[in-house]
């Protein structure tokens, strides 16, 4: 079971190697590591996964808070959240693949960002599983790069109208 930590730090030079030598050192492994800034100048925003079963998130919890520049640690696994993921995947086209290809991304919530002679970049945000799904079916057509950003995650309000959108794996 992933375990999704979020981190509010002090947008300071090596912040972000304090956070990594803490799971080096004490041998947590982590999924994903996405960092970026907040609404408020000077916060950044680190969202933390780590497989549940293979590193105790309770520890990884504390050791985060005992920190410098850490302002605030969250395990958002077990509310209501929403977690995204975001791909861009180039994939190798012909003129007859060409808009098949395009209607796949249409219809995992994807657009094109790019067109090449021989390729199209396609943008994919949402569940990890989905984007994990849209990459096997892309597969098969030749995936010529590929980048993703890791989870993201954001809380919802208790009294959230959207209800509990989850990736599924929580």
């Amino acid at each position: 079971m992933k375990r999704t930590l979020v981190a509010w730090v002090e947008d300071r030079p090596g912040t972000l190697n304090r956070v990594a030598s803490l799971f080096r050192r004490r041998a947590f492994n982590i999924e994903s590591l996405t960092v970026g800034h907040t609404e408020q100048a000077g916060t950044s925003r680190m969202t933390i996964v780590v497989d549940g079963v293979r590193t105790d998130s309770r520890k990884v919890e504390q050791n985060l808070r005992k920190l410098i520049h850490v302002l605030r640690v969250e395990d958002v696994t077990e509310r209501p959240a929403v977690l995204h993921d975001l791909a861009m995947i180039k994939v190798t086209t012909s003129n007859g693949t060409r808009s098949e290809v395009m209607q796949i991304a249409e219809t995992f919530g994807g657009r094109i960002v790019d067109v090449g002679l021989e390729t199209l970049v396609v943008e994919a945000t949402g569940p990890d599983e989905r984007i994990d799904r849209l990459v096997e079916v892309l597969r098969p057509f030749g995936i010529a790069e590929m980048v993703r950003t890791g989870r993201v995650a954001m809380a919802c309000d208790e009294d959230s109208r959207s209800g509990r959108r989850r990736s599924g794996d929580g």
